[in-house]
């Protein structure tokens, strides 16, 4: 008998280089200061990863605020501690736990946070008040979420006057496999648009919605250090007939989404074709791209 594949950590393919990228330095300065952050003292970062998102906030902490990172996933947890010691974030650790049951007692922390965990979780509700849980009164809850389904409509210099139904058919495969990774219970990629209204229903206070401003010029000829990672990153992809998901995890989703079997290799190979073109034209250096997504920023106070 062959050997059972390994599988992946979650978010492995969403871990690169390109995830340096994300945020704007002089635009998350600017949240910084509408959260106060620098009054924070103790930071959960929850679904941390290899850390990406707390490393983003470091500049704004106070140089005494103590973050800790949680994880399901034992490599993220080395690598973020890894990573955090050898940037000499003295003040970070990380460790392994599940944010549906987070080790921590009630009234733990100042801020608690995350960055795309929720669009992984069967019940963003249900982790959305253990978070709220470990918060102290007045404690701030920050989530940084996406509306992934949005990017579905980007059209860049090679697709711009493409074909209409081909640019449909794409929305459409993303949207059914939305809707059937919800069905499965690993999460709705799109769920940002939901939170605001689910921390109502928690009854925090003082909800603020934001939207990043980062977006990544694509010219021709002219790649930035992000645009370069990208392109690096959708070659790999390419490689290994990667889109959003691998093939067999995206026709199970597509499945439960209620698609339509017949129809699947169609869609695929269709979604496939639009990547192929806009990165043969973009190592051509031909291509011109607006990369950007919709990421929100959704912030609420626990009440006092």
């Amino acid at each position: 008998m062959g050997m059972a594949k390994k599988e992946k950590p979650h978010s492995a393919e969403y871990f690169g280089e390109s995830r340096d990228f994300w945020w704007n330095a002089d635009f998350m300065a600017l949240m910084a200061r509408r959260w106060g952050l620098s009054e924070a003292r103790s930071v959960l970062d929850a679904g941390c990863g290899v850390g990406h998102w707390g490393r983003v906030l470091a500049p704004f902490l106070s140089p005494d605020a103590v973050v800790t990172g949680v994880d399901r996933e034992p490599e993220w947890v080395r690598k973020a501690d890894e990573t955090a010691k050898a940037k000499g974030l003295t003040r970070f650790s990380y460790r392994q736990g599940d944010v549906n049951a987070l080790p921590f007692g009630d009234a733990e922390f100042d801020l608690a946070t995350c960055q795309t965990l929720l669009i992984h979780v069967p019940d963003p509700r249900a982790t959305l008040r253990e978070l709220a849980r470990v918060l102290k009164p007045g404690g701030l809850l920050i989530l940084s979420e996406p509306n992934n389904l949005a990017g579905s409509l980007a059209r860049d210099s090679e697709n711009f006057d493409g074909d209409i139904d081909a640019l449909v058919d794409t929305v459409r495969l993303q949207a059914l496999c939305e809707r059937g990774k919800t069905a499965l219970g690993l999460g709705n990629n799109s769920v940002g648009e939901l939170l605001p209204g689910y921390l109502h229903e928690l009854g925090l206070t003082n909800l603020r919605v934001y939207l990043s401003d980062k977006a990544t010029l694509v010219l021709p000829g002219a790649l930035d250090p992000g645009a370069a990672a990208g392109l690096a990153q959708t070659e790999d992809w390419l490689a290994r007939d990667f889109w959003i998901w691998e093939k067999a995890e995206t026709e199970s989703y597509y499945r439960a989404g209620g698609g339509i079997p017949a129809e699947f290799e169609r869609l695929w190979a269709n979604a496939m074709a639009h990547r192929r073109r806009s990165f043969q034209a973009a190592k051509e250096q031909r291509l011109s791209a607006v990369e950007a997504g919709f990421q929100y920023l959704i912030s609420g106070r626990k009440p006092s």
